[in-house]
């Protein structure tokens, strides 16, 4: 990576605020930033640093304003932390593998386009498509029918199966599963359960980040949604007929149930549970370890297990965590009220 100041600038539409010319060979975080690196200031917080720091340019936010000298050569733009977002992907793309690994096992009907990358000891099945710019890494298995978009990475041990569907400019991390069986098993009278298979798939679609060892179930029948610009962070599992609305973020861990509809634009916590056959509107907010037992309203905030309102919650926990001290001086006034009734007797 070498560029200078003024070819970042230029990528990002940002404007130069000292020296144009000067060589940024990596990035670095502003406390720690070192000589051609390039870094960013977007939380306050870290604001002391921007005079202190090392870094060669430092991206900060149109209205700025030092109160000290600054060093660093500044490059101005809207959204800081966004644009070295943008610049990281820019690099990433330069280093981009292209070629088929002689270690690859490849149906000989699987039909791919351009550019694209297919590591060592990955396993490839019949009636496969692969788009543009498509990255499979060391590991993966592709089942039968599957169809991936273009800009697409699978990072080592990924496992789709058969007949899924996943779109443009997807990331899945190493060792995510897609596809596997939804839990789906039916009572029978003698306490044994009869597995109902599972038919349908799962459909992904663009812009979609999943992260290493998440599992998502294919449908008993029809398709399991994830929808455009999702985020599904680490060892999160979603079961069978479930539809995440687009741009929905989940932290680490969470769990939603089979059959129920997250709406779009919401916010999951880590450790998030959402039980099944439930309706979460758009634009839901819930705070880690919430559990969800009945549907959500749009725009609600919720907290707690079994989660309510926030604001609620918050009030109620100011309460509880002093509940031993309550109980003590109830009990006090309860033996104070014995008393006083004895001595009126």
């Amino acid at each position: 990576m070498t560029f200078t100041v003024k070819e970042i600038a230029d990528v990002i539409g940002g404007i130069v605020d000292g020296n144009p010319d000067a060589v940024i060979t990596k990035f670095s975080k502003i406390e720690e930033g070192e000589e051609g690196g390039l870094s960013f200031l977007s939380n306050v917080k870290y604001t002391p640093h921007i005079y202190t720091t090392k870094a060669t340019a430092v991206l900060v936010s149109t209205d700025f304003v030092p109160t000290n000298p600054v060093h660093a050569t500044l490059i101005r733009i809207e959204e800081p932390y966004v644009a070295f977002a943008k610049l990281m992907a820019f690099y990433n793309q330069k280093k981009n593998k292209t070629g088929i690994s002689k270690h690859a096992a490849i149906a000989e009907n699987t039909v791919w386009g351009k550019d694209i990358y297919i590591g060592d000891f990955v396993s490839i099945a019949e009636d496969v498509v692969l788009g543009d710019n498509v990255k499979i890494y060391p590991h993966c298995y592709i089942g039968e029918g599957v169809r991936i978009g273009n800009n697409t990475v699978l990072n080592p041990g990924v496992k789709i199966h058969h007949g899924c569907v996943i779109g443009n400019d997807c990331t899945i991390h190493a060792g995510a599963i897609i596809g596997a069986d939804g839990f789906g098993f039916a009572p029978q009278k003698d306490n044994q359960y009869l597995k109902i298979p599972q038919l349908g798939n799962v459909v992904i679609e663009d812009n979609v980040d999943i992260g290493a060892q998440t599992c998502i179930d294919r449908s008993t029948l029809g398709s399991t949604i994830i929808r455009k610009g999702v985020k599904l962070c680490n060892f999160i599992q979603i079961a069978h007929n479930c539809e995440i609305g687009e741009n929905t973020v989940m932290a680490a861990q969470c769990g939603v149930s089979g059959s129920t509809k997250i709406g779009k634009n919401c916010v999951f916590g880590g450790q998030v549970g959402v039980n099944w056959h439930l309706t979460v509107g758009n634009n839901v907010q819930v705070g880690a370890q919430s559990a969800i037992s009945n549907n959500v309203k749009e725009n609600a905030t919720l907290l707690g297990t079994p989660a309510f309102k926030a604001s609620d919650c918050i009030k109620s926990y100011a309460i509880f965590k002093f509940l031993p001290r309550y109980v003590a001086r109830i009990e006090e006034l309860e033996t104070k009220l014995k008393e006083l009734e004895k001595s009126k007797e």
